[in-house]
């Protein structure tokens, strides 16, 4: 399944979905979106091999947990297509980043626009958080760190049973602050996981600040390279240089594109609440009315009208 529009297009289009829905529902993950949209936009309508989406366009309800008995039980990995050996697994590592891939789901036609309507609502499958039964969710990565180490493991397994396909891990900067992100680094190493891909979105946020205040994590392509990874620093807005990326050589390593990015790319608004941006929510009208004007003009969209 292969998407016509160029990514620079698909990008600015997830943009201005969570912004209009950021305004609607007075808050949202704003700044992740800023930083990542050619990320995503890239992933899905370029580098990944994918096939048509094996889950209705519309989601359904949550179908509950996962058991023996629970015939209902899904996975989101269906609006990625169907696990076949030659297409490309995705894990997205921070969950929180949901609403971006929703928005992209919906830019490359793999989900109706429908379906950012049941965010975070009781019963949907469609979280706030992304789980593993959320669209374009494969496992649950709520836990912070835990995304490298679970494609790795799926890589491995991939690789020794002979598939093509490889696994790619959209992460953030503050995974690398876990110590499990770096043993997983170390073991695809030692193990010659090279069929494992995986771009970080360096946006130099995160929850509780700014990182270098939160936990400073120096040179990252240097102690990436050092733990035995093929490491390749780009501007995480340029589409090029990711293309260009994705073809460096890393026989017997993994790839990790280190994408260095803004956390108000397209929102310039938002750099005066800098470093405060993980969840961005509206403290008066008048903010929400400034916010909306200001954006919307920077997106070139009309603003969200009962909101002007």
């Amino acid at each position: 399944m292969r998407n016509e529009r160029r990514s620079e297009e698909i990008a600015l289009g997830i943009r201005r979905r969570v912004f209009e829905h950021t305004i609607r529902n007075n808050g949202g993950y704003l700044s992740q979106a800023c930083s990542a949209a050619e990320q995503i936009a890239w992933l899905y309508n370029e580098e990944l091999r994918l096939g048509e989406p094996t889950l209705p366009f519309v989601p359904l309800p949550f179908g509950g947990v996962p058991s023996r008995d629970n015939a209902a039980y899904r996975t989101g990995a269906g609006y990625n297509g169907p696990a076949l050996p030659d297409y490309d697994r995705l894990i997205v590592a921070p969950a929180h980043y949901a609403l971006v891939v929703y928005a992209a789901l919906i830019e490359v036609g793999r989900m109706a626009p429908e379906g950012l309507e049941m965010f975070n609502r009781d019963g949907s499958s469609v979280e706030m958080i992304g789980a593993e039964h959320s669209p374009g969710m494969e496992v649950h990565n709520g836990t912070l760190g835990l995304g490298l180490s679970t494609g790795a493991g799926l890589a491995f397994g991939r690789r020794r049973r002979g598939e093509g396909g490889r696994v790619w891990v959209f992460m953030s900067d503050g995974e690398l602050q876990e110590g499990q992100t770096w043993e997983a680094v170390q073991a695809c190493a030692h193990h010659g996981i090279d069929n494992l891909c995986a771009i970080i979105d360096v946006n130099s946020q995160q929850c509780d600040g700014a990182m270098e205040s939160v936990m400073d994590v120096g040179d990252i392509v240097r102690k990436l390279d050092a733990f035995g990874a093929r490491a390749v620093e780009i501007d995480g807005h340029d589409i090029e240089a990711m293309r260009v990326a994705a073809h460096t050589d890393h026989d017997k390593r993994p790839l990790i594109i280190v994408a260095n990015t803004s956390p108000f790319k397209g929102m310039s608004y938002l750099q005066r609440r800098f470093p405060r941006l993980h969840y961005v929510r509206m403290s008066s009208a008048q903010e929400r009315r400034e916010m909306n004007l200001h954006i919307a003009r920077e997106l070139e969209m009309a603003p969200v009208a009962e909101y002007c």
